[in-house]
């Protein structure tokens, strides 16, 4: 680590003293509106642990997915099998990939069957404005699932006409292309794109092939506005070593998920109402043996269709936040059978105001009820205390809630075996802070724990094939962590742009003895080191260099250093990029081997109306 981390810097600081002037202009955080589905509020008011990812920080990230994205933000924990978010499970503050929500405007991303499929995303890095990563319980906010942390991907409807085509290839037959089109008008703000990525794999059987389709419109109906959003995305990759034993190399898989919803925002006077109809759709196709499906075969089919009003009212006590959500789930499957289940969540909070704005108060709950689980409770709070302009104190608290999957409850093979007496887990998780906030600096410390009950994994008592894996509410477990953050944003016309350093550390504690092996929820992150620059060389041209350490406490620590060179005028991008630039041997799960280093080059042109 040592070797890698002094590299790093000194590419850094050998590039100092060099300055360019632009006209542009670096993005202030503070400006930001945090898109909660009732309260929003400006990043810079917020009383809660968020880290935003901007689109000029997406677009200087050597990336192609985001999963790839998401690893360069403290806390969050991704664990790819094979390339490029082909398939990625996300956990944030040690915990599962099950107790991590995502969100696409707001829209759960949740699926019936596993949480292994909430990074099948039906958007492309093209189409997205920024994502906004909340830390720490979000049940009383998003609702089930919010477990450790939520994710939420706002996307774009660009103002302006253009057509963009973006271009890449690389190593490993690697190649890519991504079509997207702007054309607002008075009547209507519409936008859509569609990507294509494959290569054929760094290993055996690791090839993939992906493709996406995006559209979005907007269209103003006075002070009020209807919004339509339509996503799909289909995968189709060779999962050598992904599933069961690394030794399973013929493993194949074929997966498409589709989105959809409609969503009207009504304004009088200190209303501000948005009811919205969703949809979500996954199939899921397993093959033991990519050439002969006979030999063993899963098909699941998963369908989310609901309808919720969220509502927001300015009034002398401050702001109240009141929202349903009604959603049923249905799913067919070979393996777990016809399963449904309906869902009802209620939110109520309230944000206080006091001192002329030095101290918020927001309290909140969330009642909850499943058609096989009992109704639940989740109530939390989240308190700030402005020292100064720039500097806030924070502190939160919040009870969380998960209901098992019917992959939990119901599955079957030779090697696993479902728990239909699954309890849901349960955990209250508490934060302490400090934030100092200007325009061009962003510095954040915090405490954390969380103490949760009736967690579930998936153990057995013995590393022996005759034994199956079972999901069991095996534990209580206590996670106690600590967090760092500084990033510097600076004018752009500096020769530096952004700078990045965080640091997570996280203690596990489970309080039983009984089991001597689990699956995902004592594999979790202890030490976490990011790093990152961005830096003007000369003229149009920008370097970017990332810089990850890991350490988690069932697998090898490793280092990882990634870089990103850009030519860029307002029309064109030409970019050459190099992940695991030192070419590090690592795994992040199930000891499926990661690539080596990889590089890709490309291009893109914007054609706009003049």
């Amino acid at each position: 680590m040592n070797k890698i981390l002094t590299i790093f810097l000194s590419l850094c600081i050998l590039q100092i003293g060099i300055t360019q002037n632009t006209d542009s202009i670096s993005v202030d955080l503070s400006e930001i509106v945090v898109q909660e589905n009732r309260i929003a509020l400006p990043f810079s008011e917020s009383s809660r642990n968020i880290a935003i990812i901007t689109r000029a920080e997406i677009e200087a990230a050597p990336v192609i997915s985001v999963a790839e994205l998401l690893r360069y933000v403290a806390g969050v924990d991704i664990r790819q099998r094979g390339a490029h978010g082909v398939q990625a499970d996300i956990s944030i503050r040690g915990g599962t990939f099950d107790q991590t929500l995502v969100l696409i405007n707001g829209i759960k991303m949740s699926d019936p069957q596993t949480g292994h499929h909430t990074l099948n995303l039906p958007v492309d890095i093209e189409n997205i404005e920024r994502i906004e990563v909340l830390k720490g319980p979000g049940a009383r906010i998003f609702g089930q699932n919010a477990f450790t942390g939520a994710v939420n991907i706002i996307t774009k409807t660009p103002d302006e006409q253009f057509v963009k085509v973006n271009v890449q290839a690389g190593a490993h037959t690697l190649g890519g292309v991504k079509i997207a089109a702007s054309m607002p008008s008075k009547q209507v703000q519409q936008y859509f794109s569609f990507s294509k990525d494959f290569s054929e794999g760094y290993r055996y059987n690791t090839d993939y092939n992906i493709n996406n389709f995006f559209y979005q419109a907007h269209v103003p109906l006075g002070e009020q506005q209807l919004k339509v959003l339509a996503g799909y995305t289909e995968r189709f990759f060779g999962a050598n070593g992904f599933y069961a034993s690394p030794s399973f190399t013929d493993q194949y898989e074929a997966i498409q998920t589709s989105i959809g919803a409609i969503e009207y925002q009504h304004i009088e006077r200190n209303w501000v109402v948005k009811p919205r109809l969703y949809w979500r759709r996954n199939q899921d196709e397993y093959l033991f043996v990519r050439s002969n499906p006979s030999i063993y075969r899963n098909l699941h089919i998963g369908n989310t269709v609901g309808g919720e009003v969220n509502a927001s009212l300015k009034n002398k006590l401050g702001v109240t936040g009141l929202g349903v959500d009604l959603n049923s789930v249905m799913l067919q499957s070979n393996n777990l059978g016809e399963r449904q289940r309906f869902a009802t969540s209620v939110f109520l909070e309230h944000r206080f105001s006091v001192w002329n704005g030095l101290l918020d108060v927001t309290p909140g709950v969330l009642l909850n009820h499943f058609s096989d689980f009992d109704v639940n409770f989740l109530p939390g709070i989240d308190a700030g205390l402005r020292l100064s302009n720039a500097l806030k104190l924070y502190a939160n608290a919040g009870y969380t809630y998960r209901v098992p999957t019917f992959t939990d409850l119901y599955y079957e093979d030779r090697a696993n075996v479902g728990n239909p007496n699954l309890e849901p887990e349960a955990a209250i998780t508490y934060e302490a802070g400090i934030k100092y906030q200007n325009q061009f600096l962003f510095g954040q410390l915090s405490v954390f724990r969380r103490d949760g009950t009736n967690m579930i994994d998936w153990t057995k008592s013995a590393p022996v094939d005759s034994i199956r894996w079972r999901p069991s509410n095996f534990a209580e477990i206590d996670v106690t962590g600590a967090e760092a953050n500084l990033s510097f944003r600076l004018p752009r016309n500096k020769w530096l742009q952004h700078l990045d350093l965080s640091y997570t550390y996280l203690d596990a504690s489970i309080q039983t003895e009984d089991v001597e092996l689990s699956r995902y929820a004592l594999d979790n992150l202890r030490h976490q080191v990011i790093a990152g620059i961005e830096h003007r060389v000369f003229s149009q041209l920008f370097h970017s260099i990332r810089y990850r350490y890991v350490d988690r406490v069932n697998l090898e620590d490793y280092s990882l250093v990634d870089l990103r060179l850009m030519w860029k005028t307002p029309k064109t991008n030409l970019f050459l990029e190099a992940t695991n630039l030192f070419n590090q041997t690592y795994t992040e799960t199930n000891l499926v081997e990661m690539p080596g280093r990889w590089i890709r080059a490309g291009a893109s042109i914007t054609f706009k109306n003049q």
